[in-house]
This record gives structure tokens, sequence and C-alpha cells, in this order.
């Protein structure tokens, strides 16, 4: 697991525009892995995007909706941010990048692919 997640990571910092990226348990809110560039607590960013999650599976419950969440995307002015939920619903990928330096299409594409495997092992 350790392995498959050092990996993950490696490959989504290949992203452009790269800020942070986490992978965060949904239930416990435990971070098991995350990496940032200088100035950016992912872990912390994380915490505060569990509570969107939440906040969200609230809602759809509420609603009384048959459906998951596949991901959230929050555009800042700078930044655009995407939790990226497992389809076990355990966990979420959060993933922030530049968005002058990012493409939003390339950047999610990327993100399928990677965390095809991840989510395997979760």
């Amino acid at each position: 697991m350790k392995e498959i997640l050092k990996s993950f990571k490696e490959n989504v910092k290949s992203i452009s525009g790269f800020i942070a990226v986490s992978v965060t348990e949904i239930e416990s809110g435990i971070s098991y892995d995350s990496e940032a560039i200088d100035g950016f607590d992912p872990e912390l960013a994380s915490a505060y995007n569990l509570e969107v999650v939440k906040a969200k599976l609230n809602a759809i419950k509420v609603l009384g909706l048959k459906e998951d969440i596949e991901d959230i995307t929050i555009t800042l002015n700078g930044q655009v941010h995407i939790i990226n939920v497992a389809p076990s619903g355990a966990y979420f990928i959060y993933l922030a990048v530049d968005s002058s330096k990012a493409n939003l299409g390339i950047t999610k594409s990327l993100l399928n692919k990677h965390k095809q495997e991840l989510y395997s092992a979760l």
C-alpha cells in the first residue's frame, strides 16, 4: 500500500500546476498520505474538504437521491481544487492545482488515470 501511495503521489506531482494532493479516509478524517509545495498544508485542507464531502453526502441522503459523488470541483481565483471520491465511498483524493498553469480537462483526465491503481488497493 505504501508503494502504491508513493507511486500515485509521484504521478500526480507531474500534473502541470501541481500545488497539493492528499488521500483521506471519509469516516475518520485521517489523511493517509499527502504532498504539497511549500506553504500549503494539504492535511488541513483535506480536513476542511471532508466537511464539504459530508455536507454533500447528507444533502444527497435528505433529497432521497440514489446517487454517488464522483468528484467535487471548487474553482478559486487562482486555484482549482478537486475532491475525487472513491467508488467505495470510503476515501477521497484532494488535488489542488494552479489554474494559470493547469488545464482542467487534462488535470481531471490524468487524475482519473492515476487513481485507478490506488482505489483498487484501498
